[in-house]
C-alpha cells in the first residue's frame, strides 16, 4: 500500500475543514433566531423583575459618547404601569469581574434618587463565593439603595448608609465590579434621562 502524499493529505484536509465550517455555518444560521429569541424574553423577564408595577413598557434609544468609534447606542427601557403612567426606568449595565464580563438589568425608580431593583444576567465568576452576585441575598440589597452619592461596598460590615451594601465574603471583586458598572451606568442614563435628572433636581 502506497503512503498518501503531502499533496493528497492538504488537499483532504482542507476539504473536511471546508465542509464541517459549512455545516456549522448552517447550523448556525438555524439557531440563531432560537438564541436570539430566548435573549429577548430573557431581557423582558429581567426588565419586569426590576420594575415593580410595570404592566409593559416603551424603549428610549440615544447615542452617547463613548470610547468606541462613532459613540454608542444606549437603550433605557421605561416602565408603565396599567394607566400609562411611568414608574420606572430599566437599563443595562456591564462590566469585567474577576473571571469575565458581568451583564445585569437594573432598575431606577422614577424619583431618579434611589433603585428599584437588580437581576444579573450573565456571569461567569467562581461558583460558591463570586457567583453568588446572581442570588437574591446580594440582588435584594439594591432594592432602595440611593444613588448618590455614589454606591458604595462595605466588606465584612453592614451597611449604615442609604448608598450603601454590603460586599460578599470571600468575593470583593466581583462585588465590586457589580458596584462600578452600576455607578458608571447610571451616570450615563441620568444624563440621557435629563439636566434635571443629572442635577439631582428630578
Amino acid at each position: 500500500m502506497k503512503n498518501s502524499s503531502p499533496l493528497g493529505m492538504i488537499l483532504a484536509l482542507t476539504v473536511t475543514a471546508v465542509v464541517i465550517g459549512a455545516i456549522l455555518a448552517g447550523f448556525y444560521q438555524l439557531v440563531e433566531p432560537r438564541i436570539e429569541a430566548n435573549r429577548l424574553a430573557e431581557e423582558k423577564r429581567a426588565i419586569f423583575s426590576v420594575l415593580e408595577g410595570a404592566e409593559t413598557y416603551d424603549v428610549i434609544e440615544r447615542e452617547v459618547p463613548s470610547d468606541k468609534k462613532g459613540g454608542e447606542i444606549i437603550r433605557i427601557f421605561r416602565g408603565l404601569d396599567a394607566d400609562g403612567r411611568t414608574v420606572g426606568y430599566a437599563f443595562i449595565a456591564e462590566g469585567p469581574g474577576f473571571a469575565g464580563i458581568i451583564r445585569m438589568m437594573v432598575g431606577l425608580n422614577f424619583d431618579l434618587e434611589t433603585l428599584s431593583g437588580l437581576k444579573v444576567m450573565e456571569q461567569v465568576e467562581t461558583p460558591g463565593l463570586g457567583n453568588k452576585i446572581g442570588e437574591e441575598k446580594f440582588e435584594g440589597q439594591f432594592k432602595g439603595v440611593a444613588i448618590r452619592p455614589r454606591i458604595e461596598y462595605l466588606k465584612n460590615k453592614k451597611p449604615v448608609k442609604p448608598n450603601q451594601i454590603q460586599a460578599i465574603t470571600g468575593a470583593t471583586i466581583s462585588s465590586k465590579a457589580v458596584v462600578d458598572a452600576i455607578n458608571k451606568r447610571v451616570e450615563t442614563i441620568l444624563s440621557v434621562l435629563g439636566p434635571q435628572a443629572a442635577a439631582g433636581e428630578g
